[in-house]
């Protein structure tokens, strides 16, 4: 009967573990927020860049690195092998940072903290194995606060269950989720604390008069 636990255990936290991996997690961010505050049309020109610069590129590279042997498995869990996933994650970041500059004319905030959550989570894979899963979980809580605080509450939660998956799964420490937290709160923490300054910054210029603005 023990045993049944424990593989329905592993189970179950292979499951959550899975669904809620990082692109997915950012996927089903990066979707609610376009409904929520674009049209079809907007959404899509607003989405699609990140799909196919970012997510897709990414998702290809794990899985012909897991064909070819390169990778281990698909959660990249391990630390030597992370390093050129790491690399290739920024390449594409800074390649969409790059176009949505050029394209738009500004410097896409949301994305630019996940390329500053990779760099310090690539930082501390030095030293230690932070888990990425229980990182980006955080991290997408903090984004979801930014708009919507029930929604963040709730990712936060889920979040703490999937660091909880990555430790029964055997795919971190105990010591190695609490890391990968750490960081994502301290750059959560930030990038709210920067969203926040910047929401009150556009809202004194809308109360300034014409006159004033057109100064």
């Amino acid at each position: 009967m023990e045993e049944k636990k424990t593989t329905l255990l592993h189970i179950v936290s292979r499951i959550i573990s899975d669904f809620f991996n990082p692109l997915v997690s950012l996927f089903i961010y990066f979707v609610y927020f376009s409904i929520q505050n674009y049209t079809f049309k907007e959404a899509s020109t607003h989405f699609l860049p990140i799909l196919l610069i970012t997510i897709l590129p990414v998702i290809i590279w794990i899985v012909w690195n897991v064909k070819t042997g390169r990778y281990t498995n698909m959660d990249v869990s391990n630390r030597v092998q992370r390093k050129s996933l790491y690399i290739f994650i920024a390449v594409c970041i800074v390649s969409y940072l790059a176009f949505n500059y050029i394209k738009n004319g500004f410097i896409d905030f949301v994305m630019l903290f996940i390329l500053i959550l990779l760099f310090a989570l690539q930082l501390s894979n030095l030293y230690i194995k932070s888990s990425m899963h229980t990182a980006f979980n955080i991290f997408v809580a903090a984004l979801f606060f930014a708009f919507d605080v029930k929604i963040g509450f709730v990712w936060l939660a889920i979040a703490i269950l999937v660091g909880i998956t990555r430790v029964i799964l055997k795919r971190h420490t105990i010591k190695e989720v609490f890391m990968g937290a750490g960081i994502a709160f301290l750059v959560s923490f930030i990038y709210l604390y920067c969203n926040i300054q910047f929401q009150q910054q556009n809202d004194s210029i809308e109360e300034l008069p014409i006159e004033t603005t057109i100064k």
